[in-house]
């Protein structure tokens, strides 16, 4: 895994059939391709899957910003805990 602290690196990535730019951090990229590897898809077919989730928010971000809610989510659904997350 890279340092955690890294400007987003900016990549492009097909969506139903259309390339969009989605900057993120290294260390989401690292989740992200993780995720698309134990799920077996491509990292397209998740960041698609984020998408339409973000789409039917009743409040849609921005699409960087759903995948790495998305990932953080997954993170603490499979047990993983954030710091400062008892605070909250």
């Amino acid at each position: 895994m890279n340092a955690p602290y890294h400007p987003p690196v900016k990549r492009s990535v097909a969506i139903a059939g259309h390339r969009t730019s989605i900057s993120l951090e290294p260390l989401f990229w690292d989740m992200l391709r993780a995720t698309a590897e134990q799920e077996q898809v491509a990292l397209s077919a998740i960041v698609a899957r984020i998408d339409e989730e973000r789409i039917r928010a009743e409040h849609p971000c921005g699409l960087a910003g759903a995948i790495r809610i998305w990932l953080v989510a997954r993170h603490i659904g499979d047990g993983g805990e954030l710091p400062g997350a008892e605070n909250a």
